[in-house]
């Protein structure tokens, strides 16, 4: 393969956790401790995003920004948001391992990617001390990429292209339309834009979806189009420049595209 150096995938939605539900019940629950109700929508909404930046996102929905101001006499604040934040880091360590499986066809995958010679870089929405708890559950199915840059280790996260630049050194892999970006998220794709790079979204094993491998399978296929069609376009509209199932699907992309 002459066109490609490296991939550099997303976490959750992307490799683990088929449908992105980790971080769901952790934010709802966070929110509790502050007397706030959010409900799983809002909490999927800002997805892909740092973790501290999604909560911002959150506190800025207008219900959930209106019950702040009735509880507290005041809209929130950055101090609130990381007083949010400080509840949640630690509540989503704590459960992010059980949600760490493989999205299935991944390891094949890395199979094909290793036998090509190209380097396999991550990035993630999630904090450093988060993804300690997940690196080992990966590893132990065989998922071990050659570099992890986590939402805190730069100055600024997604949907800036930080993250990508250490990828490139990190790999050393350029120019930067030789590195694909693999993402479930908006701002995971974004991320990808702003470094150049050729993005790939993923349509149902992701953020968008929202669904388990066994709640997709029991949907009519004109449900699973239906939600194939919404995931696209938003991913689309975010810059994706193709947009697959799942990671299952990227071989048969990069062998189509390596004879464009």
């Amino acid at each position: 393969m002459t066109k490609f150096k490296a991939v550099v995938f997303d976490w959750a939605g992307t490799m683990i956790d088929f449908g992105s539900f980790a971080p769901m019940g952790v934010f709802v629950k966070a929110f509790e401790k502050f007397g706030i109700t959010a409900s799983i929508e809002q909490a999927r909404a800002p997805m892909g995003a740092p973790k501290w930046n999604h909560i911002r996102a959150m506190m800025d929905d207008p219900d959930i920004a209106a019950q702040w101001q009735a509880k507290y006499g005041h809209a929130p604040t950055d101090a609130d948001v990381n007083k949010v934040y400080e509840v949640f880091v630690p509540m989503n360590e704590e459960v992010v391992a059980d949600y760490a499986d493989l999205v299935p066809g991944a390891i094949d995958v890395v199979k094909y990617l290793r036998g090509k010679g190209i380097r396999i870089g991550s990035t993630t929405g999630y904090t450093r001390s988060i993804m300690e708890r997940v690196l080992p559950v990966a590893a132990e199915q065989g998922y071990a990429p050659d570099n992890l840059i986590c939402a805190d280790d730069l100055p600024e996260g997604r949907p800036g292209p930080l993250g990508m630049y250490q990828c490139f050194v990190d790999l050393v892999a350029y120019p930067p339309a030789a590195v694909i970006k693999v993402d479930d998220t908006e701002p995971g794709i974004a991320e990808g834009v702003a470094a150049g790079c050729l993005t790939v979204g993923l349509a149902l094993s992701g953020n968008f979806a929202g669904r388990t491998p066994e709640e997709l399978a029991a949907l009519s296929p004109e449900e699973v189009d239906a939600l194939r069609k919404y995931a696209t376009e938003q991913l689309k509209a975010a810059g994706a420049d193709h947009v697959i199932d799942t990671v299952a699907d990227l071989p048969a992309l990069m062998e189509k595209l390596e004879t464009e």
